[in-house]
C-alpha cells in the first residue's frame, strides 16, 4: 500500500507541477494565481499547499526537475566511447540547451535567475546555485572521462577547464532567455563557435 500512495503523491505532484507551467506560459508567472493552478491539476488550493509553499516553490521544483532529466541524460553521454573532443561536449551541451524549454518558459528562466540573484540567502538560490554547480561538475566529468580514454591531453586541467566552459555555457544561457528572438539552434551555434579553440587545444591528437 506504502508503494500506492507513493505513486499516487508523485502523479499529484507532477499534475501540479504541470498545471503550473501551462498557466505560467498562458497568463505568465506573476499573473498566474494558485488557484487556478490547483483548479486546473484538479486538486484543492489545501493540497496544493501540501506540496509546495508558494509559486516560488513551485518553479523551482520545476527547475529542478529540468535539470534532474538533462543530467540523468548527460551520463549516458558521457559513458559513450567519443572519439573526439567536440562531439562528446556539443552533444553534451546540445543536450542542456535542447531540453531547456520543456518546462520552462523564457519568462520563467528569467524569473527564477532573478529570484536565485535578488535573494540569494534563500533556499530558492541555493537550490538553483547547486544545480548550476552539479551541471559544471557533469561537463568537468565529462572531460575527465574523455581524457582517461586518451581522448584529452594529459596536461589539461579537466575541473578548471570544465568550470570554464560551463561558466561560458551558463552565460550564452542568460543571453539567450533574455532574447525572445535567439532561437536554440543560434545559440548552440555560437557556442560551438566560441568553444571550438578551447577544443582543439584540448585534443590528444
Amino acid at each position: 500500500m506504502s508503494g500506492l500512495r507513493a505513486q499516487k503523491k508523485a502523479d499529484k505532484n507532477r499534475r501540479i507541477l504541470e498545471a503550473a507551467t501551462t498557466l505560467f506560459r498562458k497568463v505568465g508567472y506573476d499573473s498566474a494565481r494558485i488557484e487556478d493552478i490547483a483548479e486546473m491539476a484538479g486538486v484543492s488550493v489545501g493540497t496544493f499547499y501540501n506540496y509546495f509553499k508558494n509559486k516560488g516553490d513551485m518553479l523551482m521544483a520545476t527547475v529542478s526537475m529540468e535539470v534532474e532529466e538533462v543530467l540523468a541524460a548527460g551520463e549516458a553521454i558521457i559513458a559513450r566511447e567519443h572519439e573526439d573532443v567536440a562531439t562528446a561536449l556539443f552533444e553534451l551541451i546540445g543536450k542542456y540547451y535542447d531540453h531547456s524549454l520543456t518546462y520552462l518558459s523564457k519568462e520563467m528562466w528569467r524569473t527564477a535567475m532573478s529570484l536565485s540573484i535578488a535573494q540569494p540567502e534563500t533556499p530558492f538560490s541555493q537550490r538553483y546555485t547547486a544545480l548550476d554547480h552539479r551541471l559544471s561538475k557533469q561537463v568537468c566529468d565529462l572531460f575527465a572521462a574523455l581524457q582517461s580514454r586518451g581522448v584529452v591531453r594529459k596536461d589539461i586541467d579537466c575541473t578548471a577547464t570544465g568550470e570554464l566552459v560551463f561558466n561560458n555555457v551558463n552565460m550564452m544561457f542568460i543571453e539567450f532567455v533574455k532574447d525572445e528572438d535567439m532561437d536554440v539552434d543560434g545559440l548552440k551555434q555560437e557556442v560551438e563557435r566560441q568553444s571550438q579553440p578551447l577544443v582543439w587545444m584540448m585534443s590528444a591528437a
